[in-house]
């Protein structure tokens, strides 16, 4: 199984910020489109970072005046990103390694595509097997 595939069935919607919309316009993002991360770009194409709630909450911790600054003071600007041709596997490795959940999904030129958060990868998983389990219950039942 190919990122491109998770891909394919949740589609290839990114929801960006650029870097110098503050964190209070970040949380209203995050909340509007129920998702738990956005990539930061400045032209929705060229990723140079990415911010989850897990960010909001650690810099409102050390800042709690931080909602007018610019989401760039609390982006993680060292991106690992993945191409739609890896692996789930590989991706999976990634994610637990770099103790990341969303991870940006670019072309070889770089520019963004998409993004993978580690629900998607469950979910992805969770077809897999459960379409493995049909075929094998097919496979012994002689229908398959």
């Amino acid at each position: 199984m190919r990122i491109s595939d998770i891909l394919r069935s949740k589609g290839d919607a990114v929801v960006t910020i650029r870097p110098e919309d503050t964190v209070r316009a970040l949380i209203a993002r995050l909340a509007e489109h129920n998702v738990g991360a956005l990539v930061v770009s400045a032209d929705g194409r060229d990723v140079v970072g990415i911010v989850s709630e897990r960010d909001v909450a650690r810099g409102l911790h050390a800042d709690p005046g931080l909602l007018d600054a610019p989401v760039a003071r609390i982006m993680t600007a060292e991106v690992h990103t993945r191409f739609p041709s890896d692996s789930i596997e590989d991706l999976m490795v990634l994610m637990t390694q770099q103790r990341i959940r969303h991870v940006p999904v670019v072309t070889d030129g770089g520019a963004l595509m998409g993004i993978v958060s580690i629900g998607d990868v469950v979910k992805g998983r969770i077809g897999q097997l459960e379409f493995e389990k049909r075929q094998l219950e097919g496979y012994i039942s002689g229908t398959g």
